[in-house]
């Protein structure tokens, strides 16, 4: 299988299993991305996902251009017609927090890939790029619109208009990631940082995360209101009041998501 999904200690690893072809996107990888974000969102017993490619050169290199020649379908028929309910992965999203561990290249729809997820890390040897521009192409999968929220303008407008690519330390410093590590440390880096998530309250970390993706798009004033109400719904959780418990009789919490 092209997608291996692994689930223990409430966290999913979706392993990109093509590293014969550098763990490119190919039709079958698609349809079992969707599966895995879909068990990811609907299991109760996972608070975070992983995201890896399979070796250490390559996280993914993009869609396979082998296997993904273009449709016999017009564009309009896709987009518009019986197939228009068919979700690409540009918008692939759960509400759990998703970590990408970037073990090697990560190009174009590769690292569009890596954008869908709330938190990168880095291998030292990791290397990111949108070469599409250079083939006549554009970065379509999201890339053109999250690159500029993830780094900023000018950084971003570099990236898409020269097909430059940028070493992990170079992209630390725009902030495209958080941390670069060893490439040996790299998934044990993702799987500690993950158990910290896990270990939180789960109701409060999918607020959280929702708030800041919705709030990006608000008005401060909006989007301050919206943080009251999520604090409101919040306030009388068995997990809040568990938090409050825990920390005066200074033991660990034991959250169950309610």
């Amino acid at each position: 299988m092209p997608i291996t999904l692994e689930i223990r200690d409430h966290i999913a690893t979706v392993t990109l299993d093509r590293p014969e072809a550098m763990n490119a996107i190919d039709p079958e990888s698609a349809e079992q991305l969707h599966s895995a974000w879909s068990e990811i969102t609907n299991r109760q017993d996972v608070r975070v996902g992983i995201l890896i490619g399979s070796g250490e050169r390559a996280f993914c290199a993009g869609v396979d251009l082998k296997k993904t020649m273009p449709p016999p379908e017009s564009f309009a028929e896709l987009h518009f017609g019986t197939h228009a309910a068919r979700v690409p992965i540009s918008a692939l999203q759960t509400p759990k927090p998703m970590i990408a561990a970037i073990n090697g290249l990560a190009l174009g729809g590769g690292l569009e890939l890596a954008m869908l997820c709330d938190i990168r890390l880095a291998s030292r040897h990791a290397v990111f790029g949108f070469p599409e521009v250079c083939v006549g192409s554009i970065p379509a999968g999201g890339g053109t619109q999250r690159i500029v929220r993830a780094v900023g303008q000018s950084d971003a407008m570099l990236m898409l208009l020269s097909g430059e690519r940028l070493d992990a330390q170079e992209a630390l410093r725009i902030g495209l990631v958080s941390r670069v590590v060893e490439p040996g440390d790299l998934l044990t880096a993702a799987r500690t940082l993950a158990t910290r998530i896990a270990a939180n309250a789960p109701l409060a970390v999918v607020a959280a995360k929702k708030l800041a993706q919705v709030g990006g798009e608000l008005s401060l004033a909006a989007g301050l209101e919206l943080e009251q109400q999520a604090f409101g719904n919040l306030r009388n959780t068995e997990d809040r009041i568990e938090g409050r418990r825990a920390f005066a009789e200074k033991r660990p919490p034991k959250f169950q998501g309610r």
